[in-house]
């Protein structure tokens, strides 16, 4: 008989999911497909959504309608305090410069996202603002999650507005 080890990323899987769905939305919005969900509570047993949002920039024409600022706000305003120290973000795409900003300055403690970015992206990949010692507050990081399911969202998105002669 064959033991089966238990998948630990499992229950990031799940949340991260949940992003996806809300990057598929933004997909068919027409906006750039990320997704970013909050949830309070441990992650891995009791946690519940109390934020989510995805990219509506173009919708709003708002340059600050990200996924992960529009998922902090909801947040915020469910617990009635800008305080998320007891939350979990997940997002679909590497937290750009402002929201891991907002990240920062909200004290999330954890942050779980699927794909890097090479351009924008400010827990790892240009810039480590999550987790800058110089900040009075910083937030343990998990890549990786699902990155294969964010990037193929991501990349048939650019491909059809380069096909179609679009920024």
């Amino acid at each position: 008989m064959i033991d089966q080890v238990p998948n630990p990323l499992a229950p990031h899987e799940h949340w991260m999911r949940k992003a996806l769905d809300l990057a598929v939305a933004a997909f068919d919005a027409d906006e750039v497909p990320i997704g970013a969900i909050i949830v309070h509570g441990d992650p891995l047993g009791d946690g519940r959504i109390i934020g989510e949002g995805y990219n509506q920039r173009e919708m709003l024409q708002d340059p600050t309608a990200h996924a992960e600022m529009i998922a902090i706000t909801q947040a915020a305003e469910s617990l009635k305090s800008w305080r998320l120290t007891d939350c979990t973000l997940y997002v679909t795409l590497e937290p750009c410069p402002m929201c891991a900003g907002a990240i920062v300055q909200s004290r999330i403690p954890r942050v779980v996202y699927a794909t890097a970015d090479a351009k924008a992206g400010a827990c790892h990949s240009l810039y480590s603002i999550t987790e800058d010692p110089r900040l009075n507050h910083r937030c343990a990081v998990l890549p990786g999650v699902l990155a294969a399911d964010s990037k193929a969202l991501l990349q048939e998105f650019f491909l059809r507005k380069r096909a179609l002669g679009k920024k």
